[in-house]
């Protein structure tokens, strides 16, 4: 289990692994942007289906879009598999079930190695909407050998199977969309969570959170490690809106002396998220929670650290579009060392480049500041009202 921060940790290694590739690669991510240091993975892949590497990629279709024509003519003459998630058309804005994305990345090289966590192929100093970036976003991902590879590639071959019986119904071929259907099912019993023991005091799951089965396991496995943290408590998350149970498990897990830190996007990137997060802060401020706000890049890290030796990275931020909308993927690992050493950069980047956030200022926020804070949480909750879930 190895930590690998940012895309420029974790673009270099997904290359060498592609590179090594023999058999077959398969890939999972919101974004595929080949803007800058993008292109080298994209060019990877190329080079691994050219040589006969069976070689399979999932995008979000509202994520990722159209790809531009000139990497999509080179994809396809490489013969790069490649599948679209729920594609962007105007059953989105009118469907709720259309919704939901595929949040979670993910990719297994030859059933030998796997990487999972919050990282989309996307350059670390660009960014789609607001162009290049002055320091690189914050994020995390984890590169993974041993047990919980097979279980990854047989996640990813069940998500693949799925798409393709869709892709074959809309070709009206209805006998081959029944069996394929049939198969991802006979597969999939018991395919959303594997235990992995490495060394003695080492043990690692893959906690999944789709629509179907595994709904909720993501948040409880959150639910569980703050019920039972005694020390400390240290969350980094994009956009952080948990709902009422994990506010009052950090709440309560403060009141009982647990030192309760967490460090938050403190840049403006989108409207809901940014200022929806903002009336959860009165609660937790009250009850002696430490809020840190992270404003040189964007603040993208999904990751966690208990009490010195339980942790998670992954794709889940802690709201309601990734906790009841969206495909996620998070690894959830219990190891000292591993957790020290994601302990340590956390620790170091609220010290370095965090603002705490005064309960004082807090409390004599604007009334503009307050109205926002009031629109975003309204459209939130009427999102959740059309969709019919309950957060």
């Amino acid at each position: 289990m190895q930590l690998l921060e940012g895309s420029q940790a974790l673009f270099p290694a997904l290359v060498a692994a592609m590179d090594a590739a023999q058999h077959e690669i398969w890939l999972e991510t919101y974004i595929f942007d080949c803007t800058g240091a993008g292109a080298e993975v994209a060019e990877a892949l190329i080079r691994a289906a050219q040589r006969g590497v069976l070689t399979s990629v999932v995008v979000d279709g509202l994520g990722t879009g159209a790809m531009t024509p000139i990497w999509r003519d080179r994809f396809q003459r490489a013969g790069v598999r490649w599948r679209v998630y729920s594609p962007v058309n105007m059953l989105v804005l009118l469907l709720p079930t259309r919704w939901r994305r595929l949040h979670r990345k993910l990719c297994v090289v030859d059933s030998a190695v796997a990487f999972c966590g919050g990282i989309n192929i996307l350059d670390d100093f660009h960014d789609p909407n607001f162009g290049a970036l002055q320091a690189p976003r914050f994020d995390f991902a984890v590169r993974v050998t041993g047990p919980l590879v097979a279980q990854t590639s047989t996640t990813m071959a069940v998500l693949w199977r799925r798409l393709q019986a869709v892709r074959d119904l809309r070709q009206h071929e209805l006998q081959r969309a029944m069996h394929t259907l049939l198969a991802r099912r006979s597969r999939s019993a018991g395919a959303t969570e594997s235990i992995a023991s490495g060394a003695d005091t080492t043990s690692a799951a893959l906690v999944l959170r789709d629509n179907l089965r595994s709904r909720a396991r993501i948040e409880r496995a959150y639910l569980r490690a703050i019920a039972a943290a005694r020390h400390e408590i240290i969350i980094a998350n994009a956009y952080f809106v948990p709902g009422f149970r994990l506010r009052q498990a950090l709440v309560r897990a403060s009141e009982r002396g647990v030192r309760v830190q967490l460090l938050l996007q403190g840049r403006y990137e989108y409207f809901m998220q940014y200022y929806a997060a903002r009336p959860v802060y009165g609660v937790l401020l009250g009850a002696g929670v430490d809020i840190f706000e992270y404003a040189p890049s964007f603040l993208h890290a999904k990751v966690a650290v208990v009490d010195g030796h339980w942790a998670t990275v992954g794709s889940s931020n802690l709201d309601p579009l990734s906790l009841l909308l969206a495909r996620e993927a998070n690894v959830v690992v219990d190891d000292k060392a591993f957790a020290a050493t994601l302990r340590e950069r956390l620790l170091l980047a609220m010290a370095e480049d965090g603002t705490q956030m005064d309960p004082a200022q807090y409390a004599s926020r604007s009334l503009r500041q307050r109205g926002l804070e009031y629109l975003a949480m309204l459209v939130m909750r009427l999102a959740l009202l059309v969709t019919g879930k309950r957060y």
